[in-house]
């Protein structure tokens, strides 16, 4: 294990146990009895959809730079802390996304003990060679004093649920829509080694996780390759 106090939060996975001592808003996890406190649904999209995403974004040249808060809250640009692209998606394929994510909809709610209420805009966030995005939390700032993490701040209260659909999957040599580095890495999240859980998924696979800070996150730099997600928040009544 690593020098961290770690709890148990499901079978196979631990979380940091500072989490616990922080006043932190929005505490709820999934199921402790189940393997893994995410939900990852395999072939979301098909391979043959995820390429045809991939085509219509790389001719796409309506493009803008993802903005990150600043302590204030107003959104602007800085490139040390998220450097990423964010395009969108065409109607056609929003049609598909919104058909799919219904089809899976009483799964998810299921397992996350929600019932999903309205979604925002879904973005198309694109990383190429050394993009990346530091750690974060979806609905809250992380508050620090002299580099020691001592809470957070609710930012975003109709974020309950972050869903992260990959069109390009990681480590596929030979394959032109594939990525190496850039695996999606959570905090505070640890297997039974101690080691941090690192996703690295599949085309097609999409992962849905609560969007507290218990799922605090970051995307790591992408060492070669074209990263592409899907992402999109959702806000929830919570049973």
């Amino acid at each position: 294990m690593t020098k961290q106090k770690l709890e148990q939060i499901s079978n196979y996975v631990y979380c940091d146990s500072l989490l616990n001592s922080l006043d932190i808003e929005t505490k709820l996890l999934p199921n402790p009895y189940y393997d893994y406190p995410y939900l990852i649904i395999k072939d979301f999209f098909s391979k043959e959809v995820c390429s045809e995403i991939i085509k219509s974004i790389k001719k796409d040249e309506d493009a803008i730079d993802a903005k990150v808060k600043s302590k204030n809250y107003a959104n602007h640009i800085n490139k040390n802390i998220r450097k990423t692209k964010i395009y969108k998606l065409e109607q056609e394929y929003k049609k598909i996304y919104n058909k799919m994510f219904k089809l899976h909809q009483a799964k998810i709610e299921n397992f996350f003990n929600i019932a999903l209420t309205t979604s925002t805009k879904i973005q198309v966030l694109e990383y190429t060679k050394g993009s990346f995005y530091v750690a974060h939390s979806d609905d809250s700032n992380m508050i620090r004093k002299d580099d020691n993490l001592i809470g957070f701040k609710r930012v975003s209260n109709n974020r309950k649920l972050t869903s992260v659909l990959f069109a390009t999957g990681h480590g596929s040599s030979g394959d032109i829509n594939s990525f190496f580095g850039g695996e999606l890495l959570f905090n505070y999240l640890y297997d039974e080694k101690g080691n941090n859980i690192k996703i690295e998924p599949d085309a097609g696979d999409m992962i849905l996780f609560l969007s507290n800070p218990y799922f605090t996150h970051e995307v790591l730099e992408v060492k070669s390759g074209y990263r592409l997600s899907i992402v999109q928040w959702h806000d929830a009544l919570i049973n």
